[in-house]
């Protein structure tokens, strides 16, 4: 059997202003090394053609597209097809990758927006409602309740949680970086409903310990009332990741509201923290406790109180202890090379089922 794989993604290119890149490049890394032969197609917009900070991956073969149609030739000689979540156009793309008569696969980095809208409209700019029972595997970003629903509601044939993941060869303790020091730092893409939390934890904060430095990075936020105290970087690439990590005395997790109310939602930004030995205090959801243990391995906060007083109370010793913890936790259980194990499964019980 040939172990051609087609992959449809947000973007593998860049990770400006997106969670997708990160995931897909640890995932096409990782199944590369098992000997699959990938070809993905990313749809070639400007945002992300002048944030490139990939361009010749030596584990896939990338290729920007504007038509459709233009992939049909390649799907032709897939063994089989994983499509992701905010494709443009994402139905037309699974429409045509059903035409090809491949098994599709589904991967959602995106669940509790996805299943919103579906309840909403039955259909999303990237899925539509019917697609869903098509699919051999639809896999989510996403556990708990919101697996049950794509199959009692939706139809999913098999839905399984393939969660985000972290590299450890990119993600690992590293030395502090002085630009990146601060009391607590924060590292996400701006989110209208995330903003308010972000206000309160963060940056009201910053304005009772004037003497304490924060740091944001991240991208598309619109003009912030920013005290004195409260840097901005608007986009760190990959490779600074760690250094800012390593760099926060403890570094902020906020998840989306979406995902908040589904559970067992964890961000990219929570375990690539975790492995570079950060002490994280993060907003609490159901199924964070199966992730990582509340005390040892994450500090939780509801409220900007919870915030001050972990930050008064946090000794260097414990700061240590947890992110050792943490780190610990990660590499035992969220790497993209654990995620590839089951991704690949899931492929390889797809392909059985056609022959």
């Amino acid at each position: 059997m040939t172990k051609r794989l087609v992959i449809f993604g947000l973007s593998i290119s860049s990770s400006w202003g997106n969670g997708h890149a990160i995931p897909f490049r640890g995932l096409c890394r990782e199944l590369a090394a098992r000997g699959w032969q990938i070809t993905f197609f990313e749809r070639d917009v400007e945002w992300y053609r002048s944030n490139r900070d990939v361009t010749n991956p030596d584990y896939c073969d990338l290729r920007f597209y504007d038509d459709v149609s233009a992939t049909t030739e390649c799907l032709s000689s897939a063994a089989a097809v994983l499509v992701g979540s905010y494709v443009p156009q994402g139905a037309d793309v699974i429409d045509a990758a059903l035409r090809s008569g491949r098994p599709v696969l589904f991967y959602d980095i995106d669940t509790p927006v996805t299943l919103t809208a579906l309840r909403r409209a039955g259909a999303t700019e990237y899925l539509r409602a019917d697609q869903i029972p098509r699919f051999e595997t639809y896999f989510s970003f996403t556990g708990g309740p919101a697996l049950q629903e794509l199959k009692a509601v939706w139809g999913a044939r098999a839905a399984e949680p393939l969660y985000c993941a972290v590299d450890p060869q990119l993600y690992q303790p590293v030395a502090p970086q002085e630009k990146f020091r601060c009391l607590l730092g924060y590292m996400g893409t701006y989110a209208p409903d995330r903003q308010p939390r972000l206000e309160r934890f963060l940056i009201d904060t910053a304005r009772r310990r004037p003497a304490d430095r924060f740091l944001i990075a991240g991208a598309q936020y619109p003009r912030m009332d920013l005290p004195p105290n409260v840097g901005h970087e608007i986009h760190l690439y990959p490779r600074d990741h760690a250094a800012f990590y390593c760099s926060n005395f403890a570094t902020l997790n906020l998840t989306r509201d979406a995902m908040r109310q589904y559970g067992w939602s964890p961000a990219s930004r929570l375990f690539e923290a975790a492995a570079c030995g950060a002490c994280i205090v993060s907003d609490s959801w159901r199924g964070l406790d199966e992730l990582l243990q509340p005390e040892t391995e994450v500090l939780l906060a509801d409220t900007r109180s919870d915030i001050e007083m972990h930050l008064s109370s946090l000794t260097p010793q414990r700061r240590a202890s947890i992110g050792a913890a943490a780190r610990e936790r990660v590499l035992r259980e969220h790497t993209f090379s654990q995620r590839a194990d089951q991704l690949e499964a899931g492929l390889l019980r797809a392909l059985g089922a056609r022959i």
